[in-house]
C-alpha cells in the first residue's frame, strides 16, 4: 500500500517549481508602474544593472540589462526615488523573486507621466486615435511643410534627406518654438495658420530628442486636438525612438527620428528614376503587343476585303481575260504556222510543176549560153587586136601621120591635092598646110624652083 501511494504522487523538482512559479508570475501580471528608491546598487563590467527598489515597508529584487540602458536619461545612485516600468518574475538558478525593468525614469517625471497616460486613455476613448481616420501618406508629395525650431538639429536633419532623396519637393518651414511654457500654444497657432493657408500636401512635425519634460509641449491637450483637426496628413517624429508623445498618436504616422520622418515623407528620386524607366519599358512592350494584335486584325480584315472586294474581283476576271488573250494568240500562232508550212509545201509542188518554173530554168540555162559566148567572144576579139596591133607596127611605120608627127607638114592645093614639086605652085596660090596636130591655111609669096 505505501508503495502504491509512492507511486501516484506527482513529485515537483526544484528546477521543476522554479519554472513554474515563473510562468505564474509572468502570467499573472502584465507590465507595472512600480515608485521605490533605489538601494544596494551594483554595476558589474557586463553593463547591467542590478539593485534592491524598496518603500518603508518591504523591498523587491531589480535587473536592468545592458540593451535598455542607453535609454535611461540620468545615472542612476542609491538613495534616488524612481518610477519603473518591470516586468515580475523569478529568478530561477536561485529562485529569487525579482523585477526585469524595461524603463526607469525619476519619480517626479512619473506624476508627469500619470498625468499623461490618463490625458491618453481619455482622448483615446473618444475615437482621437483610431486608426480608420488615420489619412493616408502621399506617395510624391510634391509641397513638404516641417513645422520645428529653427535652431535645432531636427530642422538640419529633415532638410539633408529631403535634398537627396528628392530635389524637385518644394519645402516649406513652419517656425514654431518646441520647448518651454509658450511652445504648445505657440504650436497651436501655427497648426490653424497652415490649415488656413492649404499650401502642403504633407506636414512634418518634429524635433529634437530631450527629457520627458521638454517633451510635454507635444502631450498639450490644445496641440493634440489641433492636430488631429488638420486636414492634410501628418507625420510626427518627436525626441528619440522610446519617446513617445499624444502627438505620436494622433498623427497619421509616427517616425523614429526626424531623419526617418523625411524618409517617409519623400520618395527617392532614384526610385523613381528606376520606376519611370520600369513603367515605359512596360509600356513600350504593351503598346508593341497591341500594335502588333492590330496589324494583325488589319491584315486580316484587309485579306477579307479583298476576297469581297469589286477590284479584286474586276482584278480576278482582268487576270483571267489576259490569260485566256494568250492562249487565244497561241492558238492562232500555231494554226498560222501550220497552214503557213501546208502553204510552204503546196507552192512547192506547185512550183515542180509549174510551165514558168521550166521557163526560168531555160531562161537561167539560156543566160548561163550567153555568158559563156560573150566570153568566148571577148577572148577571140582580144586575139584579134593583138594581131591587129602586131600587123599594124609596120604600117604605122610607113604611115604619112607618122612622118608628120616627125615635124614634118603635108601641102595641099585648092582642090586638095599633094604638092609634091614647087613647080606646081605659083605665087599667090592658096595652100593648106596639113600638121600632126592642126591645120594652116597660107599664101604663096614667092616659089623657088
Amino acid at each position: 500500500m505505501p508503495e502504491a501511494l509512492t507511486t501516484n504522487r506527482d513529485i515537483f523538482s526544484i528546477s521543476r517549481l522554479n519554472m513554474e512559479v515563473r510562468n505564474a508570475l509572468e502570467n499573472s501580471f502584465p507590465l507595472l508602474w512600480i515608485a521605490g528608491e533605489i538601494s544596494n546598487l551594483a554595476t558589474p563590467a557586463s553593463g547591467h544593472l542590478y539593485f534592491s527598489l524598496k518603500d518603508a515597508q518591504a523591498q523587491v529584487r531589480a535587473a536592468l540589462f545592458r540593451a535598455k540602458r542607453p535609454h535611461l536619461r540620468f545615472q542612476p545612485q542609491n538613495g534616488q526615488q524612481v518610477l519603473v516600468r518591470a516586468r515580475v518574475t523569478l529568478y530561477e538558478p536561485r529562485g529569487d523573486f525579482q523585477l526585469l525593468i524595461e524603463q526607469m525614469e525619476m519619480a517626479g517625471e512619473g506624476i508627469l507621466r500619470q498625468q499623461v497616460e490618463a490625458l491618453r486613455q481619455r482622448l483615446q476613448t473618444e475615437g482621437l486615435f483610431d486608426t480608420s481616420k488615420k489619412k493616408r501618406i502621399p506617395t510624391h508629395a510634391t509641397t513638404i511643410g516641417v513645422m520645428t525650431s529653427t535652431s535645432g538639429a531636427a530642422l538640419h536633419d529633415v532638410l539633408t534627406v529631403l535634398r537627396r532623396r528628392n530635389p524637385l519637393a518644394r519645402v516649406l518651414v513652419y517656425p514654431v518654438t518646441v520647448q518651454g511654457a509658450s511652445a504648445a500654444a505657440e504650436m497651436t497657432r501655427m497648426l490653424a495658420i497652415i490649415a488656413a493657408r492649404q499650401e502642403c500636401d504633407l506636414l512634418l512635425v518634429t524635433r529634437g530628442g530631450g527629457s520627458f519634460e521638454d517633451l510635454m509641449p507635444f502631450n498639450d491637450e490644445q496641440l493634440v486636438r489641433a492636430l488631429a483637426k488638420l486636414p492634410l496628413p501628418t507625420i510626427s517624429a518627436i525626441g528619440h525612438e522610446v519617446d513617445t508623445t499624444l502627438c505620436d498618436y494622433v498623427a497619421d504616422q509616427r517616425a523614429a527620428t526626424p531623419s526617418a520622418a523625411a524618409e517617409l515623407a519623400s520618395s527617392d528620386q532614384r526610385e523613381l528614376l528606376q520606376q519611370l524607366a520600369q513603367a515605359r519599358q512596360q509600356l513600350v512592350r504593351l503598346l508593341q503587343r497591341l500594335l502588333q494584335r492590330q496589324m494583325q486584325t488589319l491584315d486580316y480584315l484587309r485579306k477579307r476585303l479583298d476576297n469581297r472586294s469589286p477590284q479584286q474581283a474586276l482584278q480576278q476576271m482582268r487576270q483571267a481575260l489576259t490569260q485566256s488573250q494568250r492562249q487565244l494568240h497561241r492558238l492562232i500562232h500555231a494554226g498560222f504556222s501550220q497552214s503557213h508550212l501546208a502553204l510552204r509545201h503546196a507552192q512547192q509542188r506547185l512550183q515542180l510543176q509549174n510551165p514558168g518554173q521550166r521557163i526560168h530554168a531555160q531562161q537561167t540555162a539560156l543566160w548561163q549560153w550567153r555568158s559563156m559566148l560573150l566570153q568566148v567572144m571577148q577572148r577571140q576579139l582580144a586575139v584579134k587586136k593583138n594581131a591587129l596591133a602586131q600587123s599594124l607596127g609596120p604600117l604605122q611605120t610607113l604611115s604619112p601621120l607618122a612622118t608628120l608627127e616627125r615635124g614634118y607638114s603635108i601641102a595641099f592645093d585648092s582642090k586638095h591635092q599633094a604638092i609634091r614639086d614647087a613647080r606646081q605652085v605659083v605665087r599667090g596660090d592658096k595652100l593648106h598646110l596639113r600638121f600632126a596636130q592642126g591645120q594652116a591655111h597660107c599664101t604663096v609669096d614667092d616659089v623657088d624652083v
